[in-house]
């Protein structure tokens, strides 16, 4: 598999990444099978939070052969020192490792959360305090919204972002389109989330993919279209769904990338705009 480096922090991971929800709620057996099994297809890069259900728990074990040569994200909502502290020991303490390559705040999508993480007592204090003592190597966050991320990239040197670059999204509303070259310009490391949304689900529509609060993209051919377009983007990798069918279908697609053609990426455009963006831009 394809592998890119993330930014200025000179680190290369694969262009798919393994979501940690994967491995939520299943046996210890089966997430072992599921994360050797992606490490033998490629994948260096894995991403966990702790609210991914029992994810931590599952996928610490089933690292524990593969820890030396993978890079391992993790993640707290939590906007003050303290408990951004507590999550942190948590995490490396579920996860059985002493360290994290990469710490990200997770989901920050209010000016309130960017004032109270960067003022006295919050999170960012124990984030620059967790690299010091080499529990954490690189500092990042996920996003959902443009304005708290651009506000984040304009407070401190992070070394990634996470953000749900989707063709829906990115075509009907600009979602990332200007964050996207913020980051290219700054070096930060650019992680993709989202790539194979389709649309919030339909009221009352079957919902087969529990792990997935909207529908996700389970037809192979609007898949491979989709993850190709995003992984053209200049993005360092993208995490797909955390449904097991999902994530093979991603891997068979990142395993045979080629970038997205002009034809390809026009009627990626003219599709985008039938379908109902999973995020608006606020009114």
């Amino acid at each position: 598999m394809e592998r890119r480096t993330l930014g200025r922090t000179g680190v290369e991971l694969s262009i798919l990444g393994l979501g940690g929800i994967l491995v939520a709620h299943l046996p210890q057996s089966e997430a072992d099978a599921l994360v050797a099994e992606a490490v033998d297809r490629g994948i260096t890069y894995f991403d966990v939070a702790p609210t991914y259900g029992d994810a931590e728990e599952r996928l610490g074990p089933a690292l524990a052969p593969y820890r030396s040569g993978v890079f391992l994200a993790g993640k707290t909502t939590r906007r003050d020192a303290a408990g951004a502290r507590q999550e942190l020991e948590q995490s490396l303490r579920r996860l059985q490792t002493d360290h994290l390559d990469l710490y990200q705040l997770h989901g920050v999508a209010k000016q309130e959360e960017v004032a109270q993480i960067l003022g006295p007592g919050g999170a960012l204090e124990t984030f620059t305090a967790a690299r010091d003592r080499g529990e954490v190597r690189f500092l990042g966050f996920s996003a959902h919204t443009e304005e708290a991320a651009l506000a984040l990239l304009d407070a401190f040197p992070f070394d990634s972002l996470l953000f749900p670059f989707n063709f829906v999204t990115w075509h009907q509303e600009g979602l990332g389109q200007s964050l996207l070259a913020r980051a290219v310009e700054q070096g930060i490391g650019r992680l993709a989330l989202k790539a194979m949304a389709r649309a919030p689900w339909a009221e009352g529509a079957p919902r087969p993919y529990p792990k997935c609060w909207y529908e996700p993209l389970s037809s192979p051919d609007e898949a491979y279209l989709a993850l190709r377009w995003a992984l053209s983007q200049p993005i360092t990798a993208a995490v797909p769904p955390g449904e097991v069918p999902l994530f093979r279908l991603a891997l068979d697609i990142a395993e045979r990338f080629t970038p997205i053609t002009p034809e390809e990426a026009a009627a990626v455009r003219a599709w985008a705009q039938t379908l109902p963006p999973i995020f608006r831009r606020p009114q």
